[in-house]
């Protein structure tokens, strides 16, 4: 990452990276650590997969009842990490989790393969599971009740996106001396500065 190959729009930048990610990573390359926030400031962090990004932000979805969800309704600020080991990059972003609309959430649930829809309805995400055949069950009972039907979106089920305020694009280098470019956003524009390794 030099000078002369940093680009003014840090998605566009994001993009070029994700796409060498994909190229390297076999497995998950759009997986991502989300930290949230609890109304007692704790901290939690977990791995997600991103859904999609483009200039208004990067999108998850998940169960809005799950700790994630009840987090950032107390807390709704985020932050993600991106990191393709294999390459020697990452990718960190901070700022403010927006909800993404029910067509949205629809669009992407409709999407999402028939054993992954009921799943969504079978698991009370994060809440005590008294057995896994407890779960089993579930599913079993809600494939039977959709049976050659459409399996409607959970009204508990959506998104959120990321509306990034800072992005912080991060290279492997020897001895520690790691290169570190950060974008800030300042109204509509990007200030740009590098960082200390």
């Amino acid at each position: 990452m030099s000078a002369e190959n940093l680009d003014d729009d840090p998605i566009a930048l994001f993009d070029a990276w994700f796409q060498i990610g994909q190229q390297a990573e076999p497995v998950n390359p759009n997986a991502m650590c989300l930290a949230t926030v609890d109304a007692r400031g704790r901290p939690a962090a977990r791995m997600v997969l991103l859904k999609g990004f483009d200039s208004k932000g990067f999108v998850f979805y998940t169960n809005t009842e799950s700790d994630k969800g009840r987090q950032l309704a107390a807390n709704p600020f985020a932050a993600l990490c991106f990191y393709w080991r294999g390459v020697g990059l990452q990718v960190r972003v901070e700022g403010p989790a927006i909800p993404v609309s029910d067509d949205e959430a629809g669009e992407y649930f409709a999407s999402r393969p028939r054993g992954s829809r009921i799943g969504a309805w079978a698991s009370a995400q994060s809440r005590p599971l008294v057995s896994r055949a407890d779960l089993e069950r579930r599913v079993v009972e809600l494939e039977e009740k959709y049976v050659g039907g459409a399996v409607p979106r959970p009204t508990f089920w959506s998104g959120y996106r990321i509306v990034p305020d800072r992005i912080e694009f991060w290279r492997d280098r020897p001895d520690r001396l790691h290169d570190r470019h950060l974008y800030v956003r300042d109204g509509e524009t990007w200030v740009q500065s590098r960082l200390n390794p």
